[in-house]
């Protein structure tokens, strides 16, 4: 190799050595040129991160606080995730994108089914009429669509907007519905307040219901208990105002504790005095229904096959008594 060839070589190693950076390496993309002589280059894309002075915060102090986004691109102070949102493992706030599952909507509709038969057995009672008449049928009836058009509406008012589907966080453990008694106490000085909705939207969703009963109630029942039972029906609509609000109590301090035993509430004795009468045949058939919903929430028909046969014997109970039933007849019974 003479001198000129090595002059050559180490103007162009030179030259190699002055290239700009941005050259090699751009924005989001980096390039490697392989020592052949015919290059071949290969891009690859770098994973989007959030901007920031850090891809991962540092982790913050108790289970439900977290860190969300700045529109400046930088990372929040520890706190409440915003609605919708809750922590995951690393405390970030990340959007539910989950479904309810079936023992959710289970939930669901008792709480709904709940103020129905509240709705029912007030109107029973205020009437004062041991025989089902078409004026007590038509309160029951009004009962029923405003039950059903405030649990509707609620499903139409729930992320996504205008859809009978619901976008939620997965329920993981009872602490997911009581976020207030876990805000954390880092050193023991102030307390960081992360109170948020974990299992959203079961829980809010519930009062929504609530409220949107009592405003239907109040614009379709009073035209129709004038209407049939003037001087009574107006007495289911006081008694709703009451039960309606104490249920929201209940919601707000048991809301927990009720979706974890629900299944088990919701299966009633079978009481039964006698078959001919009317009213106590929508009575008996409530029960059946109430007992039948129990057993879906229990087994959540795991082995459709099992869990059809019990629901199938769940008349038996009534007929048992029915056969019984003079046996125990107390006037029956003679003592010396």
């Amino acid at each position: 190799m003479n001198n000129n060839e090595e002059a050559e070589m180490g103007h162009a190693h030179s030259d190699k050595l002055r290239r700009p950076v941005g050259d090699i390496v751009q924005p989001a993309t980096r390039q490697f040129v392989e020592p052949n002589d015919k290059q071949s280059t290969c891009t690859i894309k770098l994973a989007a991160s959030p901007p920031g002075d850090a891809v991962r915060p540092s982790s913050c102090p108790g289970i439900y606080c977290g860190r969300h986004y700045l529109a400046d691109g930088n990372w929040s102070d520890c706190g409440a995730c915003p609605r919708g949102y809750r922590t995951n493992s690393y405390s970030i706030c990340v959007k539910c994108e989950d479904s309810p599952e079936f023992y959710d909507w289970l939930y669901l509709g008792f709480m709904v089914l709940l103020a129905l038969v509240l709705h029912w057995f007030c109107i029973d009672t205020a009437a004062l009429r041991r025989s089902f008449c078409k004026e007590v049928f038509a309160l029951h009836l009004s009962a029923l669509v405003e039950t059903t058009m405030a649990a509707v509406l609620t499903l139409l008012m729930s992320e996504p907007w205008g859809k009978l589907e619901v976008r939620s966080c997965r329920t993981q453990k009872l602490s997911d519905w009581y976020t207030l008694l876990h805000n954390p106490n880092p050193d023991y000085a102030d307390t960081l307040h992360c109170t948020q909705e974990a299992v959203y939207p079961l829980y809010t969703m519930v009062f929504i219901f609530y409220a949107l009963s009592i405003v239907l109630m109040l614009i379709i029942r009073p035209w129709l208990a004038g209407h049939f039972l003037p001087v009574y029906g107006k007495m289911s609509i006081y008694a709703a105002l009451y039960f309606f609000p104490t249920l929201a109590l209940i919601q707000a301090v048991l809301g927990g504790l009720i979706y974890y035993s629900f299944p088990y509430m919701s299966m009633k004795s079978l009481v039964i005095s006698t078959l001919t009468d009317v009213r106590n045949m929508v009575i008996l058939i409530g029960h059946w229904l109430l007992h039948a919903y129990g057993i879906i929430a229990l087994t959540q028909l795991r082995e459709p096959a099992l869990h059809a046969a019990l629901i199938a014997l769940i008349p038996l109970p009534a007929a048992f008594y029915v056969l019984t039933a003079r046996f125990t007849d107390p006037n029956k019974v003679h003592t010396d």
